[in-house]
C-alpha cells in the first residue's frame, strides 16, 4: 500500500506524463512526498476509452453483482489500515477522530447502496401490457425501465478527503447504478486518494468486473478535468465544491457537441432564524450549539451556518454575547489548503468593510494555513439592499442580520438565493405564528431543519443533499442518500420486446421479485 504518485489507467498505474506536484501539510507548511504525477490529455482519453469499454458490461451486470462489487470497496477501504488515516491527517490537518468518522460513513454509504440497489427499487419498472383489440386503436406492449447513463467523472472534493472524494457518494451511487467511474482526485489530498483508488482496484479485480470499471487521474490544474468533462464518452459528472469551480464545469459541458448533465452541489450560507419566543426561552443554549456548528471542522462544510436572521432586541444581544464569547475564545484553526485559507481571509476582510465586527478567534500563530473565526453584523436594510454581502466565505464566518419586525425577517429571507439547508428555532407553536416565514425558507433550501443546526448530512434514504441554484445545479436531485443513484440513470421504454432479451426486470414472471407498476398497479406478481 506504498503511495506511487501515480494514475490509475485501466487496471494499471502508470506514471503521468504532464509533470509532478507535491501535497502539502496545511497544518505547518511542509512539503509531502512522494511527488504526485499529473495525468496528461492522452492518458485521460486512454482512461475514458476503457470507461467505455467497460460501460456495456456493467450495464447488464447483475443487482447482485453490484452489490458484492459495492460492498467489496468497503471491505478493501477498512483493510487500508492507520495509513490512510495517517495520510488523510498528514494532507488535511484534520484530527484523527474527524479522519476515522468519515472512513465509516464512507464504507457505510457504500454498504447502504449495495443494500438499496439490491431491491430494485430505483429501475422503477413499469409495464403496461398490450390491448390489441382497444378501439380505435390497439396499444402496444411497453415496458419502462431505468439503466446506467454511461461512464461518469467524479471530482474529489477539498473538504471531505474520504466522502465526497474517490470512494465517495458519487463514486458509491454511479456505481450501484452501473456506470463505470473516472475520478479526478483532489490535488490537496493527492496520496490519500491513490489509497483509496488503490483500494477500489483491488475490488474491481476481485469481483471480475472490467479493468476500465475505475480510473483516478491526478493533476493540479484544470487540464485533466478540463478533458474529462469534454471526452465524448463521459455521460454525467459528479462535483462538489465552490460556485465558481461548478459553472466552469456546467459551462464546458454546454460547449460540448453533445452537452451532458453536471450535478454540482455548490455549497450555500444555510440560513439561521431565530424566532423570537426561542430567544426568550433558550438564547444561551441557542448560542453555544450555534458557535459549536460554526466552527467545527473549522468551518469548511458546506452545510456551515453562515448567516442568522433574527429580530432585534434584548433576546437577540443576549444570543450574540454568548455566541461571541465561545468565538472569541476559539483559537485559529487549521484550513484544508492555501487556496482555502487565502480566500477565506480575502473574504473575511471585504466583509469586514461592509459590516460591523462583533468577534473574532484567536490569532494565527504564523504557522501552515490557520484561520480566525469570525461574527459580523448589519441591518435586514444593508442586507437586503447590498447582495455582495450574501455571498458564501467558505470557512468559520457567520453575519447575523438584525430585523426589525416579523415582515422585515420574512423580506430578508425572501431576499436569499437557493440555499442547501434552512434552520429555524422555535418555540412550542410558534411556527404556525410564522407561516408566511416557513413558506418562503421552504422554497429556498432543499432542508429545513426545526430547532437544530445544519453541519452534519445523515446518510440515508430521506436525504436531500442539494437545493435551488446556486446550491446545486439541479433542484431535482441530491448528492447524498439513496436517490443520489438517479443522477446517474436514464429511463428506456422497450415496445413490443421479445420476452427472452427484456431485462429481467421486466420479464413477465418478474424473476427478481421487485415492486413493478403493471397496468397502474403496484405489485411483485408475475404477469
Amino acid at each position: 500500500m506504498t503511495i506511487s504518485g501515480n494514475q490509475l489507467i485501466n487496471g494499471q498505474w502508470v506514471e503521468g506524463t504532464a509533470g509532478s506536484y507535491n501535497a502539502v501539510n496545511p497544518a505547518t507548511g511542509e512539503t509531502l512526498e512522494p511527488a504526485m504525477s499529473k495525468a496528461s490529455s492522452a492518458q485521460v482519453e486512454e482512461a475514458v476509452a476503457a470507461a467505455e469499454a467497460a460501460a456495456a458490461t456493467l450495464r447488464k451486470s447483475s443487482l447482485e453483482q453490484r452489490a458484492q462489487f459495492l460492498n467489496t470497496c468497503a471491505d478493501e477501504i477498512l483493510a487500508l489500515g492507520d495509513e490512510l488515516v495517517q495520510r488523510a491527517m498528514a494532507e488535511t490537518g484534520l484530527p484523527e477522530a474527524r479522519i476515522i468518522g468519515e472512513r465509516g460513513r464512507t464504507m457505510g454509504q457504500l454498504r447502504m447502496f449495495a443494500d438499496y440497489v439490491v431491491k430494485g427499487d430505483y429501475l422503477d419498472a413499469r409495464i403496461d401490457t398490450a390491448m390489441p383489440d382497444r378501439e380505435p386503436l390497439p396499444r402496444p406492449d411497453l415496458r419502462y425501465v431505468k439503466q446506467s447513463i454511461g461512464p461518469v467523472a467524479v471530482f474529489g472534493a477539498s473538504n471531505f478527503p474520504l466522502a465526497f472524494s474517490v470512494a465517495g457518494g458519487d463514486t458509491a451511487s454511479a456505481f450501484a447504478a452501473g456506470c463505470p467511474v473516472l475520478v479526478k482526485g483532489h490535488s490537496s489530498h493527492s496520496g490519500t486518494s491513490e489509497l483509496m483508488a488503490q483500494a477500489l482496484a483491488r475490488a474491481v479485480e476481485k469481483c471480475g468486473l472490467p479493468s476500465g470499471t475505475f480510473s483516478l487521474l491526478m493533476g493540479a490544474g484544470r487540464e485533466v478535468g478540463s478533458a474529462l468533462v469534454q471526452a465524448p464518452e463521459i455521460k454525467a459528472v459528479g462535483f462538489t465544491g465552490s460556485l465558481a469551480g461548478g459553472m466552469a464545469l456546467v459551462k464546458l459541458s454546454n460547449e460540448r457537441p453533445e452537452p451532458i448533465p453536471v450535478f454540482a452541489e455548490m455549497g450555500s450560507v444555510n440560513p439561521v432564524v431565530l424566532l423570537p419566543e426561542a430567544l426568550k426561552e433558550r438564547a444561551d443554549k441557542i448560542a453555544e450549539g450555534f458557535a459549536f456548528s460554526l466552527n467545527m471542522g473549522v468551518g469548511q462544510f458546506c452545510t456551515n451556518p453562515g448567516l442568522v436572521l433574527a429580530i432585534d432586541g434584548p433576546e437577540l444581544n443576549q444570543f450574540i454575547e454568548v455566541a461571541g464569547a465561545k468565538i472569541a475564545d476559539q483559537p485559529a484553526g487549521v484550513m484544508l489548503n492555501e487556496t482555502i485559507h487565502q480566500a477565506y481571509q480575502e473574504g473575511v476582510s471585504n466583509y469586514c468593510g461592509q459590516t460591523e465586527t462583533l468577534a473574532q478567534g484567536g490569532e494565527s500563530d504564523g504557522t501552515g494555513f490557520k484561520a480566525r473565526a469570525a461574527l459580523l453584523s448589519c441591518s435586514a436594510q444593508e442586507f437586503i439592499a447590498n447582495p455582495k454581502i450574501h455571498e458564501e466565505i467558505f470557512g468559520p464566518v457567520s453575519l447575523i442580520v438584525r430585523c426589525s419586525d416579523a415582515e422585515e425577517l420574512v423580506a430578508a429571507v425572501s431576499a436569499l438565493k437557493g440555499q442547501l439547508t434552512g434552520t429555524v428555532h422555535c418555540a412550542d407553536g410558534e411556527l404556525a405564528s410564522h407561516s408566511a416565514l416557513a413558506d418562503v425558507l421552504a422554497q429556498r433550501v432543499g432542508r429545513l431543519l426545526i430547532n437544530g443546526f445544519p453541519t452534519g448530512v445523515e446518510v440515508c434514504h430521506a436525504m436531500v443533499h442539494g437545493g435551488p441554484f446556486p446550491a446545486a445545479t439541479d433542484v431535482r436531485f441530491t448528492s447524498v442518500g439513496s436517490t443520489a443513484i438517479d443522477r446517474f440513470v436514464r429511463p428506456i421504454c422497450l415496445q413490443n420486446y421479445p420476452q427472452e432479451l427484456l431485462p429481467d426486470a421486466l420479464k413477465n414472471e418478474n424473476p427478481l421479485g421487485i415492486l413493478r407498476t403493471v397496468n397502474g398497479e403496484k405489485t411483485r406478481e408475475g404477469i
